[in-house]
């Protein structure tokens, strides 16, 4: 059986006590892999490995940086169904949305391609007399990413791309729910040109996470996964004096307006709602009509869609969606529908208890759609990250845009109309860091940036593109003024402009 290892130092490590996780399929509940587990030991082992290999990869021109980037690039094209293949193998998720998930992550390596640009500093002549001052960014040292099950390329990629091209070494700890897609990401970088040391993976738990948050060498600290554990990774980390970033949980609307295109609408939300079996911080999981006439509506085009979803593993190529990560998750997936049909919710389709032929073993929920949820119900108030899609009716325009600005999340949403008015003052008003108009997932492009507001992040700085550039380096401004130009005697004024 394949034993997933920590890499430090470019090579695999196995600490002599090793502890140990086993990896599963979800589609067969077996069992396809052990990964070590590491802790405090590995991690500053690891750390102290990047602390070194940074200073000369801190040194290399931004250019000769990009020329990894470049290649990386490259062999990410050439090795994309090996990487889905992987991401699948252990997630579960269809190769085609697997395949996704490395186009979206190859953006960010792009982005990171023209990194000497984006690093390009600024300069002001003859700010007084015969002073010039020029700014610079400059990398921090070593950084680290904590990231989450269910991206297990583009999370770590939204991250390392940057963080290396803006000169830093960089400690990850993946998942250990599907961690062999690190060591591909590790291997691929290496055959790209960078130095050995300058990028380790270290698996683990808790141990592992509190090392890095604690250990004096790491600058910063990247993380995405629920809200919870954001805001430890957050309070601890810059306690301890470090540049936090922590993308948190989501509960993400989609409000429909009653001159919407409702079979447009339907299909938008099927997408949104269950690809990726709605382990998605930017999956839809509320619905919004406005109206009872555009709500019963769409119930009644929605209920057919989603009850003929395909559900299959990842080897079905007309698979709609595949299985949940694990057991444990599938069945807090299925107490959440229990919940909300104990309070009040109908169930319009029913996705417990599904079971697939061959596969018997596999951790399944089928497509659910509840209908006439309400704001006090479990099902609403939390996130579900499972193929739940709720219906939330509203009013009118207001109090659905009301409904979303009380909710504790703020990561995405969307609105689907064809009024520009209603359109454009939706994106204006609404408290939500990423906003879509008849589209369902708004995730930015690679040269733009992603987070949320409210609880979905905690920090200064969203994730990649160029907030990415600032996060991963700090400024450092350069007043220079020479012999020819400095008179003679003790200055004892504050300097200005002026003198």
């Amino acid at each position: 059986m394949e034993h997933i290892d920590h890499i430090i130092a470019g090579k695999a490590y196995r600490a002599p006590r090793n502890p140990t996780a086993a990896v599963f399929n979800p589609a067969s509940g077996e069992q396809v892999a052990v990964v070590s587990l590491g802790g405090a030991d590995e991690v500053h082992l690891a750390v102290a490995n990047a602390h070194d290999a940074g200073k000369a990869w801190a040194a290399t021109p931004p250019a000769k940086r990009a020329n990894v980037m470049f290649a990386m690039r490259e062999l990410m094209q050439r090795h994309r169904d090996d990487i889905a293949r992987a991401i699948s193998r252990e997630h579960g998720k269809t190769h085609d949305d697997a395949l996704g998930e490395v186009a979206r992550a190859l953006e960010v390596v792009e982005f990171a391609s023209g990194i000497a640009h984006h690093l390009k500093g600024s300069f002001s002549r003859e700010v007084a007399n015969s002073v010039d001052v020029y700014a610079e960014r400059a990398p921090l040292g070593v950084v680290a990413g904590i990231t989450p099950f269910n991206f297990p390329a583009m999370v770590p990629l939204w991250m390392i791309p940057m963080a290396l091209a803006c000169g830093n070494s960089f400690v990850l700890k993946p998942s250990e729910r599907d961690p062999s897609v690190t060591t591909l990401i590790h291997d691929l970088f290496a055959e790209a040109g960078l130095p050995a040391g300058v990028f380790n993976i270290v698996h683990g738990g808790k141990e592992a996470v509190d090392a890095l948050l604690d250990h004096p060498l790491v600058k910063a600290v990247s993380f995405v996964g629920s809200t919870p554990i954001a805001r430890y990774i957050y309070t601890r980390g810059t306690a301890a004096g470090k540049r936090v970033q922590a993308l948190g949980g989501a509960k993400n609307h989609m409000v429909i307006l009653p001159d919407a295109d409702l079979d447009q609408a339907a299909d938008a939300l099927l997408g949104a709602g269950f690809g990726s079996a709605g382990e998605r911080c930017m999956a839809v999981s509320v619905a919004v009509p406005v109206g009872e006439e555009t709500a019963d509506q769409l119930i009644a085009r929605l209920a057919p869609r989603v009850a003929s979803l395909k559900i299959g593993p990842a080897t079905d190529s007309d698979a709609d969606m595949g299985p949940l990560i694990t057991a444990a998750h599938r069945d807090k997936v299925v107490g959440y529908i229990d919940a909300g049909e104990a309070e009040g919710a109908k169930v319009v389709v029913d996705g417990r208890g599904f079971r697939l032929q061959g596969y018997e073993q596999g951790f399944w929920v089928g497509g659910t759609l509840l209908d006439r949820v309400e704001p006090h119900m479990q099902v609403y108030r939390e996130e579900i990250f499972g193929p739940v899609l709720s219906v939330v009716r509203a009013p009118d325009y207001a109090t659905a845009a009301a409904l979303i600005d009380g909710h504790e999340y703020a990561n995405g949403t969307a609105i689907f109309t064809r009024d520009g008015d209603a359109a454009r003052d939706f994106a204006a008003r609404i408290e939500v860091g990423m906003v879509g108009v008849n589209v369902p997932i708004p995730v930015p492009v690679g040269y733009h940036s992603f987070g949320g507001w409210k609880s979905s992040i905690f920090g200064a700085h969203g994730i990649y593109g160029p907030e990415a550039v600032h996060f991963y380096t700090r400024l450092k401004t350069v007043t220079s003024r020479w012999p020819t130009g400095i008179r003679a005697g003790a200055e004892f004024k504050f300097p200005s402009l002026n003198g």
